[in-house]
């Protein structure tokens, strides 16, 4: 901020940025609920959209059936199993009484006892019989179970074909839903940045400044934030190509600016003094002197030294005297700071330069 602006004109030139400031973050929660409600414009995808809705409820419907069966096979090979520990136990049980019996029948060797080991040999063999029957039904069961369970594979195996391929389909899909949402958001800052640079040209210095900042801080961010991090990748080419051309018309625009600055600095320092002196804002000028550069040619000077009294570089005048009371004081002063007395008094007036009378 320049120096020689008065106390309360800095005050409102900072209440000025602020409401600069304000307004852009007003503009930013704008801008950016809008380019938040952009994607909804698409249609939301899932994979169901890129399957065959009848192959698709089939094998669903195949896999809910399989898996049922596998449940209920398993169930019932639980219990087949119980009854199975069941027999096992009345069988060892029995062999374990049959065998004590005979220990005692040759013993004691009677005779008459002949039937009853034949009917605790039958006895014994219908629980042999009745374990190996709970044996097969066990075995049918994980029979059962498995043939479901494989079949629940199958079908999900096919269905994870089909979803791989919709994946496919899906992800291409996507970037294309994402190339449309980037073309959608560019379409509403492009304009923005547009106008933000017309601004910036013609308006940045108008009565309505703050407005014009803020709008332009505002564009910047929607540009940067809202747009730059959705730029598509496609590997990185899009975003390297976009950023090598980007770089090449800042950077042309730039060479442009710099050169078309040095030839108006060159034309301008070829310019009588006096007339330089009065194309030279006061503030402008000021601003200048308090960086230690030349107000004409903004090149390092030592202001300080006060056998300078001309800038060595363009030859514009720095620093003359007082017509009152030969104070030095700065060119571009428009008050003797030891007097007081008017600068513009001791300024000689540009040369008339007669015009010829037409022929």
């Amino acid at each position: 901020m320049s120096k020689g602006l008065r106390l309360s004109e800095k005050w409102f030139h900072r209440g000025l940025w602020l409401v600069a400031l304000v307004f852009a973050g007003f503009l930013i929660g704008l801008g950016g609920t809008v380019v938040g409600d952009l994607p909804k414009v698409e249609k939301r995808l899932s994979l169901d959209d890129f399957m065959d809705p009848a192959t698709t409820t089939a094998l669903r419907t195949a896999i809910k059936t399989a898996t049922r069966a596998e449940q209920d096979a398993q169930s019932e090979l639980e219990q087949a199993q119980l009854k199975r520990r069941a027999a096992q136990a009345d069988s060892a049980a029995a062999r374990d009484t049959f065998n004590n019996w005979l220990a005692t029948r040759r013993a004691t060797q009677l005779a008459d006892q002949d039937t009853e080991v034949i009917e605790r040999t039958r006895a014994l063999d219908a629980l042999k019989a009745r374990e190996r029957a709970t044996g097969v039904a066990v075995e049918a069961q994980q029979q059962a179970a498995l043939d479901a369970r494989q079949a629940a594979a199958r079908e999900r195996g096919k269905l994870a074909e089909l979803q791989e391929v919709a994946q496919k389909l899906l992800n291409a899909e996507y970037r294309r839903v994402e190339l449309r949402v980037f073309l959608y958001r560019l379409a509403l800052t492009l304009p923005l940045l547009v106008a933000a640079g017309w601004l910036f040209a013609k308006k940045r210095k108008s009565t309505y400044w703050p407005f014009v900042w803020g709008f332009i801080i505002f564009a910047l961010f929607a540009f940067f934030v809202e747009l730059v991090p959705y730029l598509p990748s496609y590997g990185g080419y899009v975003r390297y190509i976009v950023g090598i051309v980007v770089t090449a018309l800042v950077g042309r625009q730039a060479i442009i600016s710099l050169n078309r600055y040095l030839e108006k600095q060159k034309l301008a320092e070829q310019l009588p003094d006096a007339q330089r002196r009065e194309e030279l804002s006061y503030d402008t000028a000021l601003t200048r002197l308090s960086k230690g550069v030349c107000p004409g040619c903004e090149r390092p000077v030592d202001l300080k030294n006060t056998g300078i009294d001309f800038c060595p570089h363009c030859g514009i005048g720095l620093f003359d005297h007082c017509f009152k009371c030969s104070t030095r004081k700065s060119a571009f002063s428009r008050f003797c700071h030891a007097c007081g007395t008017s600068g513009e008094q001791a300024r000689p007036e540009l040369p008339v330069v007669p015009v010829a009378p037409a022929a």
